[in-house]
C-alpha cells in the first residue's frame, strides 16, 4: 500500500497528469503514507498539516484506495461542500477510482415537503420576509432533486423561513409522514448507506453517537476508518453533545407547528388556540427575565433569583396545561400525537432544570435576543470518546493546521482521549520568512485601556492606506469591532464589510469581488476563511483570544482542573488561545504566491512569559516591533 501511494503523489503519477500545477510535495507524501497505515491496520493517527500541505489529498487518496467505508467528517458546511463537490471528484478521475461516494447533512439541511405543503397552504405568519422566502422555497422545492436547502438561492443559514420548510428530531413524523417514500433525508441516509466515501460534519457524527446511545436508529452508516478535517473543533463539540440543553427556541417551535394543525384541523377546538397564546406569552416573558441582550453565565446562580424560577414554573404550568388540552383532541386529528409527546418530553427537561446536584458538569445558560438555552455541560469528554473509538474498532485519523500548542500535541490528544499510534507534524511548504512579516507594534495601551480603540483605529487607518484596503481586521468581542468600525467608516474611501451586516458568504464574495475592501470580523472570520491573492494583504488582530473569564464553561472547567492539582491557565486557558490564535493567523497567507502582514496589537506577546509560547506557535514569519516597516512591506506588495 506504501509504494501504491507513493506512486500516486510521484512527479509522475496520476495525480501530476491529470491536475494542473501539480508538483510532488514530501510532507504531503509523508502524512498520504500515515493515513494509509492507519486505515490498513485500523489505528489512531494524528497529523498537525501546515497550511498549504496539501492534507485534503493526503488523506482523500489512501480513502479511495482503502478497501473498506471511509467518513470523512469536517467542521464547517463550506469544507464539507468543497470535499464533495470540488476536490473529491477532481481525485476519483484522476485515480480513475471506482468509490462510490456520498454527502450527507443533518436534517434541518434538508427540504421537508410535508411542512412546506403545511406552511404554504396555512401561512403561519404575516411576515412579509418568511412569505417570499416561502415562494422561493417552493419553485426551488419543483426543481431539486437533493432537496439541500443549500442549493436554493436566496435563502441563508439564517433566514427566518428555515424552521417552517425544514424539520428536526422532534417534529419529524417518520414513517407516519404521508410524504415518507420521497423524503430527501431518507434518500440522503440511503444513499450514504450504500457509499464508499461519506462526507459528514462534525456534529452529524456526534448527533449519530447520541441518537445510537438512546436506542434509536443510527443517522449514518457505520465504517472502518474515521478521517476527522478541522479536528481542532472536536472537544467542544463532544461537550455539547454529550450533555444536554433546552431551549425556548424549540418551544417555540413546538407552539409554532400546534398552531398550524390547530387551523387546518380542528379549528372549533378554541380552548387550544388559548392555550397556546398563554405558553407563548409566558415562554417571552420567561426570556425578558434575562434583560434584552445576549448573555451567558451559571444557571446555578440564576435559580436563587425568585423571579425567573417563578417565570419558569408559569412556563412548566401553562406547557402542562397545553399537554392536558392536547389529551382531549386526539382523538380529532391523528396530526397531534407527535407534538403531544413533545409536550411530555420539554415539560421533564423543564422540570430537569432545577436540579444541578450532578459533579463533573457545566449548568450554564445562555440568551440571543429572542430565545434562551439552558445547558448541562460535561466538563471532561475523554473517557467518553476513547469507549466509543475502541467500541466501533475502527481507524481515526485526525488532522488540522492547528493542533500543537508549543510545538506539541499533548493537550489535543489529552481533550479526546487519543493514544494515537503514530503523531506527526507536517510543516506548510510556504516560505514564511519572505512572504509574511508578524508587526507587534510598539507603543501601544494595554488590551483593556479605555483608549485602546481609538488607538486600534488609528494604526489600521494607517496601514489600510498603505494595503489599498485588502485588509482583514479580526476581533475578540462584538464591542470592540463595533466601536473601531464607527472610527474607521467616516475616514476611508474603501468599502468596509462588517460582520453582522449580511450573511457571511454574501460578505466575502464582495470583499473578495472588490479586489479593494477592508472586512470587520470576530469568531466566525477565525477559521474556515480562504482568501487567496492580492485581494487580502493584511491581518489585522485586536488581541490575543482567551475566552472571557466570566464564561461559565470555562470557569467550571477551571475549579475542576484546580480540584485536579494543575494550574488551569496553563493546561485550559492559555491552549485554547494558542489554537485560536493559530486559526487567525492561518487566513493571511493561503498561496506559494501570497504575500501580507500580519498584525498583532497586544503587548503581553512581549511583556508576558506566555507570550513565547504563542510566539514559537506561530509560523516563522520575520518579526518587527515598527509599524513603518510593515507600511513599507505592504507598499512594496502593491
Amino acid at each position: 500500500m506504501i509504494g501504491i501511494i507513493k506512486q500516486l503523489f510521484s512527479a509522475t503519477g496520476p495525480l501530476a497528469s491529470s491536475l494542473d500545477g501539480y508538483t510532488p510535495r514530501q510532507p504531503q507524501i509523508d502524512m498520504a503514507v500515515a493515513v494509509a497505515d492507519a486505515l490498513k491496520n485500523s489505528s489512531q493517527l494524528v497529523v498537525e498539516a501546515g497550511t498549504g500541505t496539501g492534507k485534503t489529498f493526503a488523506y482523500l487518496a489512501p480513502a479511495l484506495k482503502s478497501k473498506g467505508r471511509t467518513i470523512i467528517s469536517t467542521g464547517s458546511k463550506a469544507l464539507q461542500e468543497q470535499l464533495y463537490h470540488r476536490d473529491l471528484p477532481q481525485l476519483v478521475k484522476a485515480l480513475g477510482a471506482s468509490k462510490k461516494t456520498a454527502l450527507l447533512k443533518g436534517r434541518a439541511n434538508y427540504l421537508c415537503t410535508y411542512r412546506l405543503n403545511q406552511h404554504v397552504a396555512h401561512v403561519p405568519t404575516d411576515d412579509s420576509d418568511v412569505m417570499h422566502q416561502l415562494a422561493m422555497v417552493a419553485k426551488f422545492a419543483s426543481e431539486t432533486q437533493s432537496g439541500d436547502l443549500a442549493d436554493c438561492i436566496g435563502i441563508e443559514d439564517d433566514a427566518k423561513v428555515l424552521p417552517y420548510v425544514n424539520s428536526t428530531a422532534d417534529n419529524c413524523l417518520g414513517k407516519e409522514c404521508p410524504d415518507f417514500q420521497s423524503c430527501y433525508i431518507r434518500k440522503a441516509r440511503l444513499t450514504a448507506a450504500d457509499a464508499d466515501v461519506v462526507v459528514i460534519n462534525h456534529h452529524l457524527f456526534f448527533a449519530d453517537m447520541a441518537v445510537k446511545e438512546s436506542g434509536f436508529a443510527e443517522l449514518m452508516p457505520k465504517a472502518d476508518a474515521y478521517i476527522f478535517d478541522e479536528a481542532h473543533q472536536l472537544s467542544e463539540i463532544a461537550s455539547d453533545y454529550f450533555g444536554e440543553s433546552v431551549s425556548t427556541k424549540k418551544l417555540v417551535d413546538l407552539i409554532n407547528d400546534l398552531r398550524a394543525i390547530y387551523r387546518a384541523e380542528i379549528p372549533d377546538m378554541l380552548q387550544l388556540g388559548k392555550s397556546l397564546n398563554k405558553l407563548e406569552t409566558s415562554v417571552a416573558d420567561l426570556r425578558l427575565q434575562f434583560g434584552v441582550d445576549g448573555s451567558r453565565g451559571d444557571w446555578r446562580e440564576k435559580l436563587s433569583d425568585k423571579q425567573i424560577c417563578a417565570a419558569l414554573h408559569r412556563v412548566i404550568s401553562d406547557l402542562d396545561f397545553v399537554y392536558q388540552v392536547l389529551k382531549l383532541c386526539l382523538d380529532r386529528s391523528d396530526k397531534i400525537e407527535h407534538p403531544f409527546e413533545r409536550a411530555l418530553v420539554f415539560k421533564g427537561q423543564l422540570e430537569r432544570v432545577f436540579d444541578t446536584a450532578q459533579t463533573g458538569f457545566s449548568y450554564w445558560y445562555e440568551t440571543t435576543r429572542r430565545y434562551l438555552t439552558i445547558n448541562i455541560t460535561p466538563l471532561n469528554v475523554s473517557a467518553k470518546f476513547a469507549q466509543m473509538m475502541q467500541d466501533t474498532g475502527a481507524g481515526f485519523v485526525f488532522t488540522s493546521a492547528t493542533l500543537s500548542v508549543d510545538n506539541k500535541l499533548e493537550h489535543f490528544n489529552a481533550s479526546l482521549g487519543l493514544k494515537p499510534k503514530q503523531s506527526m507534524m507536517v510543516d506548510s511548504p510556504f516560505d514564511y520568512p519572505n512572504q509574511a512579516l508578524l508587526c507587534l507594534p510598539r507603543y501601544l495601551p494595554e488590551s483593556h485601556a479605555d483608549n485602546m480603540p481609538h488607538a486600534i483605529v488609528k494604526l489600521t487607518l494607517e496601514l489600510i492606506k498603505s494595503a489599498q484596503g485588502r485588509c482583514f481586521v479580526l476581533f475578540t468581542s462584538y464591542r470592540m469591532m463595533h466601536l473601531v468600525a464607527e472610527g474607521l467608516t467616516t475616514q476611508i474611501d474603501y468599502p468596509v464589510y462588517m460582520q453582522g451586516q449580511m450573511s457571511k458568504r454574501i460578505i466575502l464574495e464582495k470583499f473578495t469581488r472588490h479586489g479593494n475592501a477592508v472586512l470587520l470580523g470576530t469568531a466566525s472570520f477565525w477559521e474556515g476563511v480562504d482568501v487567496r491573492g492580492s485581494t487580502l494583504s493584511c491581518v489585522i488582530i485586536d488581541k490575543l483570544p482567551f475566552a472571557a473569564p466570566d464564561d461559565p464553561l470555562l470557569q467550571a472547567k477551571m475549579q475542576d482542573c484546580q480540584m485536579q492539582g494543575k494550574d488551569p491557565f496553563s493546561h485550559i486557558q492559555l491552549p485554547q488561545a494558542v489554537i485560536a490564535l493559530k486559526q487567525g493567523v492561518g487566513r493571511l497567507i493561503r498561496d506559494s504566491k501570497d504575500k501580507g502582514v500580519l498584525v498583532i496589537c497586544d503587548n503581553r506577546l512581549v511583556t508576558r512569559q506566555y507570550g513565547q509560547v504563542f510566539l514559537k506557535s506561530l509560523p516563522p514569519m520575520r518579526r518587527t516591533r515598527s509599524l513603518e516597516d510593515a507600511n513599507t512591506f505592504l507598499k512594496q506588495i502593491n
